[in-house]
């Protein structure tokens, strides 16, 4: 049998892409963790549900130990992230994903999993280079009513320091069909229905290419 990675997932909401990761039997993953920066984000209960452990880990407290500053901001953010790596850590994994985690993650993140070898990668709603950040399905919706685009996607890249600016490893092209997309909240059911399988498909590659790794360092 294929040897299973270990995988922490990195939630904000609801979490139905972190279902698509449970329900999919083709994955060779154990979920070892899903941590959440909101207390009542349900993907929480979805983990718990499977009886994957979970941790609440919130930026709130790290802020309320700094001045409210643009250096206080910074230092708290700095902290969490630093805190949010150790958390990390503990549990081992070879893989990060970040499924709908709104958070930008820091060098104080980054490079502590870089040290120990283990890949982050991030799921966003958009084209490379289109769209970076929060609200990327509105935006691109928003653009194409303006008559700007023609065509938005979804993507699973590699996290970086800059926002959803890392290298992809999938793309799925999304183009508007006019008559049936002007609707925000149809569209943007198809566009998720869309990454729940973009999930699944960008998993298998950075698992692949993890194994391989591995593999010619033996």
């Amino acid at each position: 049998m294929d040897s299973k990675i270990r995988l922490t997932v990195l939630i904000s909401g609801s979490g139905t892409n972190l279902q698509a990761v449970i329900d999919d039997t083709t994955l060779p993953v154990q979920i070892v963790r899903v941590i959440s920066n909101r207390k009542d984000a349900y993907g929480l209960t979805r983990a718990q549900a499977a009886g994957i452990p979970t941790t609440y880990h919130n930026l709130v407290k790290y802020k309320k130990a700094h001045p409210a500053t643009a250096d206080g901001t910074r230092l708290a953010r700095e902290e969490y992230d630093a805190e949010l790596a150790r958390l990390v850590l503990a549990d081992e994994p070879a893989l990060v994903a970040c499924l709908g985690f709104m958070h930008v993650l820091s060098r104080n993140f980054l490079q502590p999993l870089e040290d120990k070898g283990v890949r982050i990668v991030n799921l966003h709603p958009a084209l490379p280079g289109a769209f970076n950040g929060v609200d990327a399905i509105e935006r691109a919706h928003a653009a194409w009513r303006r008559g700007e685009i023609s065509k938005t996607g979804v993507m699973i890249h590699n996290v970086i320091s800059e926002v959803d600016m890392g290298k992809p490893i999938l793309v799925k092209e999304i183009p508007f069909v006019a008559g049936v997309d002007e609707d925000i909240e149809l569209f943007k059911q198809k566009v998720h229905e869309i990454e729940w399988g973009a999930v699944i498909e960008g998993l298998h590659i950075a698992i692949r290419e993890i194994k391989e790794q591995a593999a010619a360092s033996e």
